[in-house]
């Protein structure tokens, strides 16, 4: 069982950032893939990014990539979300995810989810 709990949200103006952190419960958390989603007002979740649990390798949806990282720290089990240049459009619930042994390079399905942090991006 892995208990996530993610930090970091908020307010921010356009052209700003943001550093989202999920920390994780539990043991084994370096044989977990780690991803993060965001679901906005009225729209489905979406899948923002993910890290490997093998060698870091990282994927990440085309409206973020050169402006998101994902990256992990295996010691303090947590993972971050690095987010800069931030839009009105990244305004959404952001998830983070956990996937065991999972793939990063397909499609990511995750095994748990956390409890989701707000971020308001303004014009």
């Amino acid at each position: 069982q892995v208990q996530l709990v993610e930090s970091g949200g908020g307010l921010v103006q356009a052209g700003g950032s943001l550093r989202l952190s999920c920390a994780a419960s539990g043991r084994a958390f370096r044989t977990y893939s780690m991803g993060w989603f965001r679901q906005a007002p009225g729209k489905e979740r979406e899948f923002v990014g993910a890290i490997s649990w093998s060698d870091g390798t990282t994927r990440y949806t085309d409206s973020v990539k050169g402006r998101f990282t994902i990256s992990r720290d295996n010691a303090k089990n947590t993972v971050f979300l690095q987010m800069n240049s931030l839009k009105p459009e990244d305004t959404a619930v952001y998830y983070c995810a956990a996937a065991l042994w999972g793939a990063v390079t397909t499609t990511f399905i995750p095994n748990y989810w956390g409890q989701g942090t707000q971020v308001t991006v303004s014009s």
